[in-house]
């Protein structure tokens, strides 16, 4: 069968990726063409020859509310091009994964022209924009949800859904960083063994903009402390970014701050304590089980607009998905650095603090259910396709 694919940003590639693997597991003869960003690509290689990768979301991914107004004629020629382009490939199904503000329009376009329309990880409609239900109903033919606490809102708004656990765990563990040592981590990046905090500042230049302002300071402040002078300070760099998107805000933080790509579970995993941009780097905080403060910070226009918006007691999915604070959440005009210098020191300093987090997240990683989403999604959907 013919898959047509749509994942616009870091987390949508990386389920996308394992979703694939399933996919092709158990259609040996499937045929795949998406829309998302190295981990797909590395995928699409291993089975078919060819150009699978359409778009790659590192070329035009935008957060916020503004930025959609400014960037509305080149959002609207990737939507003229992706209608253009499911036609000519004319696929069995389109798969959506999250990515809302893009996939809804895609999911009308497709449902007018008779395809099949999976969605994949739900769109947050229970935290804000319930309007969308609306839309889940009218085109799509089956969703596909990855937390056990959607279930209920699905089932109470009349939603026909699939659950077979969340992919995350799988990602996770398979992950070659989480079998590598501390030496070994350390030695092939050639870092002194050395405690240090890891940074994850997000994968979109706006939030890396935000972040890394407050991160720096707070790091100058924290070496200041005669406990603490001798901490390092790793900041993962998200695929979509470069060097420059970091190093512009790191002058004379060159002796204790470094960017290191493609090896964000490392850093997490070997770190003493992790600042964490909400979304799904949370999460896998959470699964790898590093303690951490998770922080947001974005324009005062999007912040204002979403304060009227969003409907749920914590941005984080961990929390969100025990509905408890495991971790604390400091958004927008709490996230200072001298909050996150304080969080970041009752982290490493109360043990008890540490413990009750430690639980929780075991807690988290129950909840989400046991290994091996990815291959039953895929069974899932081709028996649907059937």
């Amino acid at each position: 069968m013919k898959y047509y694919i749509i994942a616009g940003e870091a987390s949508g590639d990386l389920h996308g990726s394992n979703l694939m693997k399933g996919l092709y597991a158990e259609d040996p003869e499937a045929d795949i063409r998406f829309w998302g960003g190295s981990l797909m690509d590395e995928v699409y290689h291993q089975h078919q020859e060819g150009e699978g990768l359409v778009m790659d979301y590192n070329e035009g991914a935008v957060i916020g509310f503004s930025q959609v107004i400014l960037h509305a004629n080149r959002f609207l020629r990737k939507l003229q091009d992706c209608g253009n382009d499911i036609l000519r490939f004319h696929p069995d199904v389109v798969i959506l994964i999250d990515y809302p503000g893009f996939n809804f329009k895609v999911a009308k376009f497709a449902h007018q022209h008779h395809f099949k329309v999976f969605y994949y990880i739900a769109p947050k409609v229970w935290a804000s924009r319930e309007n969308r239900v609306k839309m889940l109903k009218k085109y799509v033919d089956r969703l596909f949800i990855v937390f056990p606490f959607e279930k209920e809102y699905f089932d109470r708004k009349g939603v026909r859904y699939i659950y077979k656990g969340n992919p995350l765990i799988d990602a996770i563990d398979n992950s070659p960083a989480m079998h590598q040592s501390r030496e070994e981590f350390f030695r092939q990046n050639a870092l002194e063994d050395k405690p240090y905090i890891a940074i994850l500042a997000g994968s979109r230049k706006a939030e890396v903009s935000c972040m890394m302002p407050v991160c720096v300071e707070f790091a100058k402040k924290m070496r200041t402390i005669p406990a603490f002078k001798d901490y390092r300070f790793l900041i993962a760099g998200a695929p979509s970014r470069s060097m420059e998107d970091y190093t512009r805000y790191m002058e004379g933080t060159e002796d204790y701050m470094k960017v290191l790509f493609d090896q964000t579970h490392g850093i997490v995993k070997h770190a003493e304590a992790a600042v964490v941009n909400s979304g799904t780097a949370s999460l896998e905080t959470c699964l790898i089980g590093t303690p951490q403060v998770v922080v947001y910070s974005g324009a005062d226009f999007n912040f204002n607009v979403g304060k009227h918006i969003i409907k749920i007691d914590f941005i984080s999915l961990g929390n969100l998905i025990i509905n408890k604070k495991a971790f604390k959440e400091l958004m927008q005009y709490y996230f200072t650095p001298d909050n996150v210098l304080t969080e970041v020191i009752r982290l490493l300093q109360d043990q008890e603090y540490r413990e009750n987090m430690e639980a929780d997240y075991a807690r988290i990683r129950q909840e989400l259910g046991g290994s091996g989403a990815s291959r039953p999604v895929a069974q899932a959907m081709i028996e649907e396709l059937k």
